[in-house]
């Protein structure tokens, strides 16, 4: 079995589910090309615990955790079935590697989960299942959380963190033609540190990224992108997927390590902000 790809998805707001913008035909192109998947593990910030908890739900249910937004989102589902067995698998190895938690047998797929599942891979036909955050993660400790997952890939099981690359909702506005600069240059620094694949910038990117504390007030949606740093190899390159800035202030800009040639000749190439 081919090592499965790692992917970081800028989630954005919960209407991402019914307006897909760049991102969303980006992802399911690249869905389209991805085979023989035995399961998706997620880890999102919308699932946060005290010590690391493992989604073992053989049916989960399509959690609708947000609020105020349109009606029509409330009756989206997303009824991809879990997979108790690789849950398990993974909660040995976060044990092994020196995480405290345990499992979940009733959680359902949070927005940060099924929306962007629902792009990725529409059909809901893939087993997918949770991997929390626990609530005292930082950017050291969830590049150590992607490392422990990373041996999941060898057996076909696709790793991904859904976050944003920037979050700051108290800026947040529902339509908006213009995007936020500070959002912009954020999202330059950042990208420029993956492609370099400079683990140590991004760790520290609260001290050094330019306005990083206005991009993310809390830390919990970029942590999935250091997850997914931990989980992909030192010497797969970061195909940049360029979505633009929605909603003034969240920049959708993702990523994804470890695909074929064929896989990323399918993808729409990076482009530079204008």
């Amino acid at each position: 079995m081919n090592t499965a790809p790692v992917f970081f998805i800028s989630h954005g707001a919960p209407s991402f589910a019914l307006e897909p913008g760049l991102l969303g035909p980006r992802l399911t192109a690249l869905g389209e090309q991805l085979s023989n998947v035995p399961a998706v593990l997620v880890v999102s910030p919308h699932w946060q615990t005290r010590d690391v908890r493992v989604m073992t739900t053989a049916a989960p249910e399509t959690v609708h955790d947000f609020g105020g937004f349109a009606p029509a989102l409330y009756d989206l589902q997303y009824p991809a079935a879990g997979h108790p067995q690789y849950a398990a698998l993974a909660g040995r190895l976060l044990a092994e590697a020196g995480f405290a938690g345990g499992t979940d047998t009733r959680r359902g797929l949070d927005h940060g989960a099924w929306v962007p599942m629902r792009h990725l891979l529409p059909r809901a036909d893939v087993p997918v299942f949770q991997v929390s955050i626990p609530q005292a993660l930082d950017a050291a400790g969830a590049l150590r959380l992607g490392r422990a997952l990373a041996p999941l890939r060898e057996r076909g099981v696709i790793i991904v963190g859904s976050g944003s690359m920037t979050h700051n909702l108290y800026e947040f506005r529902q339509s908006s033609a213009k995007a936020a600069e500070y959002a912009i240059e954020f999202t330059r620094w950042i990208r420029q540190a993956v492609l370099s694949r400079d683990l140590e910038r991004l760790v520290n990117y609260r001290q050094l990224a330019p306005h990083a504390l206005r991009a993310h007030p809390t830390e919990e949606h970029f942590l999935p992108l250091l997850v997914a740093l931990g989980a992909r190899a030192e010497s797969e390159p970061a195909l940049v997927l360029d979505a633009g800035v929605a909603n003034g202030v969240l920049s959708m800009e993702s990523y994804a390590w470890g695909l074929t040639d064929d896989q990323i000749n399918t993808a729409a190439l990076a482009k530079e902000f204008s």
